[in-house]
């Protein structure tokens, strides 16, 4: 019985971890369209996903098995997996070796909530050019394309289109074509791609789930520092992460499954658990009139170089957010030390 309750306490925390960066990433989209505009917002997110495409498309395909399908067949069983891996609704239809539909239906993930009248179809329209319409080229097949037949910022009920192998090579602008006329067949789930239950459990979906939407903010951070440069990228996120700590710190908080109490103390425990829930470890000491939480470790940061500098002020905007609705009368610093093994990120938390 103990051994479940730690377990289902590590899945609502996972699950916390996973609500907060998917928040973040929506929330980092959308402060860049409403205080840098739609173009800015439209280079962002094609690189994004040309980011996200040049790490995880061929490696995604052989880990789920798909390298040996017809390329139109794997890219959307690819995409359908992953994404329904992340908690997206997504569907997956078959029409033929060379013609296979996707459809992320309605909500919206990656537009969650309200956001999705904040996005302009040009945002849209750049995420599926920086991933749908580059997987021929990362298959080396050059009849691969994607044809888009619905937008959900247009007001229709998904975004949907289908992986086509053409008749002859295509030129870079017919790698992604629309379609509106056309519309996706019924899903039917008995058909779709199963993840297997045995390399797959409960608990390792729960944890790719949560890295799913981490992912996605630490490609923004990687894209955004390139170009924005260091002091505008570490502005911006910081501004769109301290928003979102303060609104979703409640809902974070009650997933890590603690009741903090709204004193330095309370927060300093937050901290740990949160540090917890991202696989890293955390202590806390009492220092003088507050406490230090001493961060060993930064799994998110892993990949990314700056570590010390802008982007780390960056995430600190999400727990200045968090600090802020907890108890805005509270002081909050921290520092990072990177060693050549690990990053250190220490938090002195006191009150006023």
């Amino acid at each position: 019985m103990a051994h479940e309750k730690t377990i289902e306490r590590s899945l609502a925390a996972w699950k916390a971890i996973a609500t907060l960066y998917h928040a973040y990433f929506t929330g980092i989209v959308l402060y860049t369209v409403s205080r840098l505009g739609s173009a800015k917002a439209e280079e962002l997110v094609y690189e994004v996903f040309c980011h996200q495409r040049r790490e995880r498309f061929l490696p995604g395909l052989e880990k789920l098995g798909l390298r040996k399908l017809p390329h139109a067949v794997a890219a959307a069983q690819y995409h359908y997996l992953s994404n329904h891996i992340g908690g997206v609704s997504v569907e997956y239809m078959y029409e033929s070796d060379r013609k296979a539909w996707i459809r992320y239906a309605a909500p919206r993930w990656v537009w969650s909530g309200t956001a999705l009248c904040g996005i302009p179809p040009e945002v849209s329209r750049a995420m599926l050019a920086g991933w749908h319409a580059q997987n021929g080229v990362m298959l080396k097949n050059p009849r691969l394309g994607f044809v888009c037949t619905k937008q959900t910022v247009d007001g229709q009920s998904g975004l949907e289109g289908y992986y086509c192998e053409y008749d002859h090579d295509l030129a870079p602008h017919e790698r992604l074509r629309f379609s509106r006329q056309e519309d996706a067949p019924d899903f039917d789930p008995a058909m779709a791609p199963k993840l297997p239950t045995d390399t797959w459990p409960v608990a390792r979906l729960a944890k790719a789930h949560r890295n799913y939407a981490m992912e996605y903010v630490r490609s923004a951070y990687a894209v955004a520092l390139q170009l924005w440069g260091p002091d505008a990228a570490r502005h911006h996120l910081q501004m769109a992460g301290r928003l979102i700590g303060m609104q979703f710190y409640h809902e974070v908080a009650q997933g890590l499954g603690g009741e903090y109490v709204a004193s330095a103390q309370g927060l300093s425990h937050f901290l740990q658990d949160l540090v917890d829930a991202h696989g890293d470890a955390a202590t806390v000491v009492k220092e003088g009139a507050g406490f230090v939480v001493q961060q060993k470790g930064w799994s998110f940061m892993e990949g990314l170089n700056d570590v010390s500098n802008s982007l780390a002020h960056a995430w600190g905007g999400l727990i200045e957010g968090a600090s802020q609705a907890h108890n805005r009368r509270l002081v909050l610093g921290y520092a990072v030390q990177a060693a050549t093994d690990e990053v250190q990120l220490a938090w002195h938390v006191r009150d006023r």
